[in-house]
């Protein structure tokens, strides 16, 4: 695989907190299906971790609540034929799914007002429009 994975800035996957398991895969590739281990499970214990800074791992255990099991983030990965590209798939997805649950909240919208003349020339537009609309009725051709 290719090296430790970005979640954001400096901050890396560490290698050593991700275990692994494989089990046989239901995806594609025939009877081989049968007899290798291809599907792959990610796990990264979020709670115990001390590679992710104390605030992104705050706002990670609130916005991936619904998703941890025993305080751990589990990925998995079967899309391939082979083991090592769902290793890598899965490994991507987990670092993914760090890098959104870990970002800074949104700048709230500051509300801002339409300017008057806008709003007035988007009026005179308008009546024009249903001026030009209301002549091409056949009433009043009488």
């Amino acid at each position: 695989m290719p090296g430790p994975y970005r979640i954001r800035g400096s901050v890396f996957l560490p290698e050593a907190e991700l275990q692994w398991r494989f089990s046989r895969s239901s995806g594609p590739g025939g009877q081989h299906v049968n007899t290798t281990d291809s599907q792959v499970e990610l796990r990264f214990d979020l709670v115990g971790t001390r590679a992710l800074p104390p605030v992104w791992k705050e706002r990670a255990l609130t916005r991936l609540a619904g998703r941890l099991v025993d305080g751990a983030l589990v990925v998995r990965a079967s899309e391939h034929r082979s083991q090592w590209r769902n290793r890598e798939a899965a490994a991507v997805r987990m670092a993914a799914l760090l890098a959104d649950s870990t970002a800074p909240p949104p700048r709230s919208r500051k509300p801002t007002r339409i300017p008057r003349g806008l709003n007035e020339h988007r009026l005179r537009e308008k009546k024009k429009r249903s001026e030009t609309k209301r002549g091409r009725s056949p009433r009043g051709w009488e």
